[in-house]
């Protein structure tokens, strides 16, 4: 029960109950709403703007995170990366070279992985850039990785076959019992006995009588047998794999035809004197890949550590080709 109020009247110097008109007692009732829908607003902004600061203090702990998380992942990826790039250089120069493999080309090893579109799903989004390119960085390993494997799976099996290989790659000279001093022309520039000019001679000249045996000096299969009365004349070319082929010219004549399997120390011809040459030799080649290499790198079944000093001292003399 509310309380009743009284006011004081001077006019009957008594004090008489008051009762306030309806107009005032409307006018503090809609004071009392107003004051209390004011108060009830400014209640619900100060939550909600406690509420709201507290989510964001949530989200920028998680984006924190999520950074130091991307961070991490970087450093491993860098991690991986050094490791692949140390396995790619062992692989080139160390194993690769054992089996006298040629590296892989960096073209191949650094090829990209896919094209820009894909990685158009990642656009759009506020942290697409790092995403993105975290996503071309383990694509780019992954690829590399690949061709790794490939190349690791390669030297398996060329050191399952390594003594295949060891009796296909040119060890022997060609020819026996022959003194170092009857090699009459080394690889490398010497003077045309024709022309009288400096050329590129891409192998080394036996000096012997015709029919002087020749040997194949690495297991393989006799690719060509030529019969020609100019330039090599009658040669005989043996691929032995891996790579390599060797070449026999100016023969008296061949005794294997083409397709025939070869071994290593197996007669294969004799010296002769056809084709464009000055006298009975044996013009030796070893080609690796395409490339004239300089035979008496090849001779180490043959040679001792001396002999084959003397043979590059006697190498480094001028000297003229008998072809």
């Amino acid at each position: 029960m509310a309380r009743q109020k009284y006011i004081y009247n001077p006019q009957t110097l008594d004090y008489e109950e008051y009762t306030p008109s309806l107009g005032k007692r409307f006018r503090r009732f809609f004071l009392y709403i107003l004051t209390a829908g004011i108060i009830g607003v400014a209640v619900v902004a100060i939550i909600e703007s406690t509420i709201g600061t507290q989510k964001e203090r949530m989200q920028a702990r998680e984006i924190a995170f999520l950074q130091l998380q991307y961070d991490i992942l970087n450093d491993k990826i860098s991690n991986i990366d050094n490791l692949l790039a140390e396995m790619q250089d062992r692989d080139d120069n160390i194993y690769r070279m054992i089996f006298e493999a040629d590296p892989i080309p960096t073209s191949i090893r650094k090829a990209g992985y896919g094209g820009s579109n894909r990685y158009a799903a990642l656009n759009g989004y506020e942290n697409s850039k790092i995403v993105k390119e975290t996503a071309q960085k383990i694509d780019v390993i992954e690829s590399q990785l690949y061709v790794q494997s490939k190349s690791y799976d390669d030297v398996y099996n060329m050191a399952k076959n390594k003594s295949q290989m060891l009796s296909c790659i040119p060890a022997i000279m060609p020819v026996k019992d022959v003194d170092i001093y009857r090699i009459s022309s080394h690889f490398g520039k010497r003077t045309d006995p024709f022309y009288k000019v400096q050329k590129m001679h891409n192998g080394i000249d036996f000096s012997a009588p015709v029919g002087t045996r020749i040997y194949s000096t690495g297991d393989g299969v006799v690719e060509r047998v030529i019969n020609g009365n100019s330039g090599y004349g009658i040669n005989i070319i043996i691929d032995h794999g891996y790579g390599y082929k060797t070449r026999y010219a100016h023969l008296n004549k061949s005794l294997v035809k083409q397709g025939q399997k070869v071994k290593r120390g197996e007669l294969i011809a004799e010296i002769g004197n056809s084709g464009k040459s000055t006298g009975p030799h044996l013009h030796y080649e070893v080609i690796k890949n395409g490339k004239a290499l300089n035979p008496i790198n090849f001779f180490f079944n043959d040679l001792t550590p001396e002999e084959y000093d003397k043979i590059l001292e006697l190498s480094e003399k001028p000297s003229m080709t008998m072809d």
